[in-house]
């Protein structure tokens, strides 16, 4: 049954994204807080290799949501401009 693949699909995307991600974000908050710029750049460079692919998971997710569910794609992309846009300038 599709619809049951395509959430099976939407649900591992999203959830490897809130796993793999959580480095991310857990360097972006401490990188304020080293107390050098030896050690910020171990930091960068612990997480540059990794940092594109997280965002990706993200992004297969709500192709997925397109794909499988073209109704509710509808809907919630309206609904979530403003998150959508706030969290893409934070990513900048």
């Amino acid at each position: 049954d599709y619809p049951v693949l395509f959430a099976l699909f939407a649900a591992l995307a999203i959830g490897l994204y809130v796993t793999l991600d959580g480095f991310d974000l857990g360097v972006g908050i401490l990188f304020p807080f080293a107390p050098a710029t030896a050690t910020r750049d171990a930091m960068m460079r612990s997480l540059a290799p990794m940092w594109d692919g997280n965002e990706t998971w993200l992004v297969l997710g709500g192709m997925v949501l397109l794909a499988g569910f073209p109704g509710a794609f509808a809907i919630l992309l309206p609904a979530f401009y403003v998150p959508l846009a706030l969290m893409l300038l934070g990513l900048v």
